[in-house]
């Protein structure tokens, strides 16, 4: 149209990225397979993010095994204030019209306190530096009842609406870092988030698009229960974060992929289903960041193409990670029987439904040999009560 209406057009770069699909492309070409950590030690080195010299800050890339604690019996403990932003005017309107026009749509907006601003973005970038990424990586992958937002960033959505640059986001963590304010441990977990993930997700998504928001590599094709539009279910987690979706279109990265996610995935729900969900209920859901990480990472859609196996866990990974299951009717060490947790019956039901693709990947190896541990009357009755549980729940 351009040439036609005699214009010149000149086509430039995305600068609210550290890369290009073009750079990651080549980075990604003659590779059997594409794994984040690759490309996210390229793009640490490239952009001199956390490197002394030519090493990794710390003399490691990563410090996975240094973060990711549960709260214990005690809870967690000084939770800092969430960052809020009071709607203005024009916020204020918007949500009028909305519940005018959407009244009868699923969710609420009494709590939206996001920032819609430039100036309100720093502010709550200022706030997450200060405040909580100290103890961010430590208990990134922690839940606990009522509690929302934890020591978690919130930045997301203004990143996804280039309110900020991942750049100044980027920077403002390692300074926190080298000035002695955050521990590494915190600081590259954070990083890994946005200078390694997000990138990795946008390249994974236009190089593979369009046929990639088709694919569904485990044949899965269940409806989404029903209950995922209002948190009625007597699942206690599940309950939880739907609830907590709802109201506040958030919810943090585990519990999306291993409450949320993890459930949809064991329960053998089409991903496009699960996708559309996604989409429709967090305020930082934009389809190319969305779709990747739950078609992908979360469903195991793409057959292994984004992650390196399926991520699934029996209900004790969640009694671990959280206090959701002393107060939930069900228990996460039974598999079968009345108080059979779901997530625990569905993990060996979905172990046994895909064993022939499962068997073949190095990295369920330990899981299938568990699996082998059973014995054939455990397993019919497995079979059995995973059947009974997905009829109730999707027919």
């Amino acid at each position: 149209m351009a040439a036609q209406a005699g214009l010149p057009l000149e086509l430039r770069d995305d600068t609210h990225f550290f890369s290009t699909v073009r750079e990651f492309a080549a980075h990604a070409k003659g590779r059997q397979q594409l794994r984040l950590e690759y490309w996210y030690r390229a793009l640490r080195q490239k952009h001199g993010v956390l490197m002394d010299g030519k090493q990794p800050a710390g003399g490691q890339w990563n410090f996975d095994a240094d973060n990711r604690e549960s709260f214990g019996k005690t809870g967690p403990q000084n939770v800092p204030a969430p960052f809020f932003v009071e709607p203005d005017a024009i916020t204020r309107e918007v949500i009028e019209l909305v519940n005018l026009r959407f009244a009868d749509h699923p969710g609420s907006l009494d709590s939206f306190a996001w920032p819609v601003t430039r100036a309100d973005a720093l502010r709550a970038l200022d706030n997450f530096i200060e405040q909580r990424l100290p103890l961010f990586g430590q208990f990134e992958d922690a839940m606990w009842v009522g509690e929302v937002w934890l020591w978690h960033s919130q930045l997301s959505a203004a990143l996804n609406l280039k309110l900020l640059n991942p750049r100044e986001v980027v920077a403002a963590a390692e300074a926190a870092y080298r000035n002695g304010h955050a521990p590494l441990a915190a600081v590259e977990g954070f990083v890994r988030q946005i200078l390694g993930w997000r990138e990795y997700v946008r390249g994974i998504y236009w190089t593979q698009m369009p046929g990639y928001l088709e694919r569904n590599a485990l044949e899965a094709q269940a409806p989404l229960p029903a209950w995922y539009w209002t948190g009625e279910t007597e699942m206690a987690c599940l309950r939880e974060a739907v609830t907590q979706t709802l109201a506040h279109g958030y919810a943090h990265h585990i519990q999306r992929l291993m409450v949320t996610g993890l459930y949809t995935l064991l329960l053998g729900v089409r991903p496009q289903a699960v996708h559309a969900w996604y989409l429709s209920v967090y305020v930082d859901a934009v389809d190319w960041v969305e779709l990747p990480n739950t078609l992908g990472m979360s469903q195991y859609g793409d057959g292994g193409l984004l992650g390196s196996k399926p991520y699934v866990a029996t209900g004790r990974y969640i009694q671990r990670m959280s206090n959701h299951c002393s107060g939930c009717r069900y228990d996460p060490a039974q598999s079968t029987g009345p108080k059979a947790c779901p997530f625990t019956t569905l993990y060996w039901d979905f172990l046994m439904r895909h064993e022939p693709v499962l068997r073949r990947n190095p990295r369920m190896a330990m899981q299938m040999k568990n699996l082998d541990r059973l014995a054939p009357e455990v397993r019919s009755a497995i079979t059995e009560q995973a059947r009974t549980h997905r009829s109730a729940q999707t027919g």
